[in-house]
């Protein structure tokens, strides 16, 4: 088995932390006894990329007892849990081609790696697995008849694919389930990312001064974190409803310009590009923090940073100081990548539970197709989407309503009226 991880030493650890994952990911769980029993993925080769975590492991395992080869790779240099990779290859006999702290050039080569397994069905984490398959590696492309995508910036990146005609293939749009990113993206980001940021600095939130640039999902759950520690939270926005939203939920909300100014801790969630600029580190406070939970360290103009600064250092873990030339110091946490998993282990395994849930039966979903999807991105079927809450409040212990057969009849009925 072809494999490159740190050290399979460390797979004992690794292990330990993955049952302690499984304890919290009832659905996940329950899919997977099922797929042991019904092997439905049986002769799928399935490549994924995604941050190697106890949670991914969790999802590798469930993947692989519904009768899949499965092979993992990372999707961000800084996210692997280099105990858990091992675990999978020495206990599991999963290829796994991550190591965490990796550059450039071999986390390419890991993607590469994976894909020389050929597979049938991608599980993609910001599209960098589908973007190489497309671009480097087309002789591929007849083996695989779809995928799955995880997060907002990926979606976006195989949408303009769909959309330019180029996307090979139809991708399942994972992180649009109402059980993933009203959860996975508001409540495990929000909560995953104050762990980061506390873990690399270890500075107190309360009575800070904490900028969140963006108020979709995941800046909603970092703002409600961050003001439930006591911070004054400000966020920047380009979309009036958004800003608007966060006005009406009671933050002060201003440009990034302004909020440079203002801010002691700055944290990214756009999925977009240079959202901190140079001309805004030139008006930071000395030693300002500033971190991205956004995908991609892009967010952050670190090389307009870099030219306005005479000196560079790590002082901490995952905190690298930049002093600029009058004398000022700006902190940046994790090289500018996923703060919640540079510093911290990434979203809770209870909320990963719903996203992996999703990621598992849309592959069984695409797999059971008798009739093959056109290459678009499709949102993740409203059945599989329902049935996964309704798993997640059984497993929680929470009983809901039903509507009485009067019910349905009313809500069917344009006749009946006041």
């Amino acid at each position: 088995m072809n494999y490159d991880i740190k050290d399979i030493k460390l797979a004992r650890e690794g292990s330990l932390r993955i049952e302690w994952a499984n304890q919290s990911m009832p659905v996940l769980n329950r899919i997977k006894d099922r797929f042991e029993k019904e092997k439905p993925l049986k002769g799928i080769r399935l490549g994924a990329c995604l941050h190697v975590t106890t949670e991914t492991a969790s999802l590798m395992q469930t993947l692989k007892a519904g009768g899949a080869a499965v092979s993992l790779c990372a999707s961000n240099p800084l996210s692997t849990q280099d105990d858990v990779a091992s675990s999978l290859v020495k206990n599991d006999k999963i290829p796994v081609f991550a190591i965490k702290g990796e550059n450039n050039k071999t986390y390419y080569q890991h993607i590469n790696s994976l894909l020389d397994t050929r597979p049938h069905y991608t599980m993609d984490d910001g599209a960098d697995l589908v973007s190489t398959l497309h671009s480097e590696r087309l002789e591929l492309i007849d083996d695989v008849k779809g995928g799955t995508e995880e997060t907002t910036t990926g979606i976006i990146r195989l949408k303009s694919m769909a959309a330019d005609g180029v996307l090979k293939y139809p991708i399942v749009a994972v992180n649009d389930a109402r059980t993933k990113h009203f959860f996975d993206n508001r409540y495990g980001t929000g909560q995953s990312t104050i762990d980061g940021i506390i873990r690399a600095t270890n500075r107190l939130i309360a009575g800070a001064s904490f900028v969140v640039c963006g108020y979709g999902w995941c800046g909603r759950g970092l703002a409600m974190r961050a003001r439930g520690m006591g911070a004054n939270v400000i966020i920047t926005e380009v979309d009036a409803v958004s800003a608007l939203e966060a006005v009406m939920d009671g933050f002060t909300v201003t440009t990034i310009s302004r909020a440079a100014r203002m801010g002691d801790i700055f944290c990214t969630l756009t999925g977009n590009i240079n959202v901190i600029r140079k001309e805004h580190f030139k008006v930071m406070k000395d030693g300002a923090i500033i971190a991205n939970s956004g995908h991609f360290n892009v967010e952050l103009d670190l090389g307009g940073l870099d030219s306005i600064t005479t000196k560079r250092r790590k002082i901490r873990t995952f905190v690298e100081e930049y002093i600029l030339k009058d004398g000022r110091r700006i902190n940046v946490l994790g090289e500018g990548r996923l703060i919640n998993l540079a510093a911290a282990e990434g979203h809770p395994s209870s909320v990963m539970d719903m996203s992996f849930a999703n990621q598992a039966l849309s592959i069984e979903y695409m797999v059971k197709l008798k009739k093959p999807l056109e290459n678009k991105v499709y949102p993740v079927p409203e059945k599989i989407d329902m049935a996964i809450a309704r798993e997640k409040l059984v497993a929680m212990g929470v009983v809901i309503d039903r509507l009485t057969a009067e019910q349905k009849e009313y809500l069917a009925s344009w006749t009946m009226g006041t």
